[in-house]
């Protein structure tokens, strides 16, 4: 921000320099003009004087001047010096202006407002300087007045330029720092807060989108090693507390060796039972860390459905679920979704899951099905549901309604599968009622056929 101020005041140098300088170079370059112009005018009347006093061609002098405008406060004068330079007659002369004067040539001066224009003439073995004076109008009025215009436009132009910049500066600004104050707002415990994203589509509105969909890429990702931490808290809570039961009621006493075999053999399938659950908990947590590389490409719902059943029922094996597809197209590629399918198989897991374990019955009942240009799921159950008035938080991480104390979780299941059904640009929305059940609704793009 400070480099910006800088970057901005420097313009705002650069600009008033600018237009300093050029004011400067018009006052100049017109006073020049004026100056050259005025002296070329004073040199045409004392050549004429002089066609006058030394020529005696009064007739032709006499109509040349009839024709040139007499200039305010013109005056004639000559002086006549000899070869020292000490003058021997003059008239009308100013002694004040002798050391102006060039004594071999012509020169042109000027003092205060009075210009001067004078020539050396040598007529008849004798040496003459013939001069003629004016007050130069132009100078003396137009051009005051032109630099006193130019000054306040000056000014102005100044005034303008340096209002103009705060307000475009305020205009750039406001809008950044605002955004600044929002992703500040940000840390690891809200993640969930995404930055406000105006209809416009400028630079900082896409920003501020790329900024909420790396928001969302991080939520997820926090929230899939959280799943995976709830999950296996409580999946691999069960059977480790049957092997541990068994191995101590074994060693209680002596026994048989019968006896002995049969506690080895329930702890052999208590243990591989708990492999079960580790690998499927492990390909759930796997998909958290490649989606830092996510790379979406054409994948089948329907697949993906029968992948998330086959894992839930691995994590539990008491968990039902019914799938429903007869409303399968005809067509497979209205079935094909541009997404991640370990990421989908999240979040459909964790939904099916989640209607299993809020169940009585501990049975989901999946259906899915085609529209014009999507898929639709539907998850539902006939469990407890969600008390209405707490259904708006529902998507905030680690919320838990207020009928699920009975039941062990973390309220993280849910939001992480909005997150990803959002980043494969689909709607997940949840309908409930209390102890009768909860349905959660699907929605996802099917693949554009001309990207195949």
């Amino acid at each position: 921000m400070r480099n910006y101020n800088k970057i901005l005041y420097a313009l705002i140098t650069i600009l008033v320099i600018y237009t300093a300088s050029f004011v400067v170079f018009i006052m100049y370059s017109i006073t020049n003009f004026a100056f050259s112009d005025f002296y070329k005018r004073l040199e045409l009347r004392r050549n004429l004087a002089a066609e006058k006093m030394f020529n005696g061609e009064r007739v032709a002098t006499e109509w040349s001047l009839t024709y040139v405008e007499e200039l305010n406060k013109q005056h004639e004068f000559i002086v006549e010096f000899d070869e020292h330079n000490h003058i021997v007659h003059s008239s009308g002369f100013n002694k004040e202006l002798w050391q102006q004067i060039d004594k071999t040539g012509t020169s042109n001066f000027k003092i205060g407002n009075t210009f001067y224009s004078t020539k050396l003439y040598l007529q008849k073995g004798r040496r003459y300087i013939l001069g003629v004076s004016a007050e130069n109008y132009f100078y003396t009025h137009h051009l005051n007045y032109l630099r006193n215009l130019l000054i306040i436009a000056l000014l102005l132009g100044v005034l303008f330029v340096i209002v103009v910049s705060l307000l475009v500066k305020r205009s750039f600004i406001k809008p950044i720092s605002e955004l600044i104050g929002e992703v500040e707002k940000i840390g690891s415990e809200n993640l969930y807060l995404r930055l406000t994203v105006n209809r416009d589509s400028g630079v900082l509105s896409k920003l501020a989108s790329t900024f909420n969909q790396m928001l969302t890429r991080i939520e997820t990702s926090f929230e899939t090693q959280k799943n995976f931490v709830s999950n296996a808290s409580h999946e691999l809570n069960t059977p480790l507390t049957s092997i541990i039961g068994i191995a101590d009621l074994a060693l209680s006493k002596e026994r048989k060796v019968e006896e002995y075999k049969q506690s080895i053999q329930k702890i052999a399938d208590a243990a591989e039972n708990l492999e079960k659950k580790t690998s499927a908990l492990l390909l759930l947590a796997r998909t958290g860390f490649e989606n830092n590389n996510l790379t979406f490409k054409p994948v089948r719902i329907d697949q993906i459905v029968m992948d998330a059943e086959m894992t839930v029922k691995a994590i539990n094996e008491h968990f039902h679920i019914k799938t429903d597809f007869s409303m399968l197209p005809d067509d497979s590629m209205k079935l094909k979704v541009n997404g991640s399918a370990p990421l989908l198989q999240l979040a459909i897991s964790n939904i099916v899951s989640n209607a299993c374990k809020y169940s009585t019955n501990r049975t989901a009942y999946v259906a899915l099905g085609a529209f014009d240009k999507g898929v639709l799921l539907l998850i539902r159950d006939e469990g407890i549901g969600i008390p209405e008035e707490e259904l708006s938080y529902i998507y905030d991480p680690y919320f838990r309604a207020s009928n699920t104390t009975n039941f062990s979780g973390y309220g993280i299941g849910l939001p992480l599968a909005r997150n990803i059904v959002k980043m494969h640009n689909g709607q997940l929305t949840v309908s409930s009622a209390l102890g009768k059940g909860t349905t959660v609704r699907i929605e996802l793009p099917t693949i554009d056929r001309k990207l195949l």
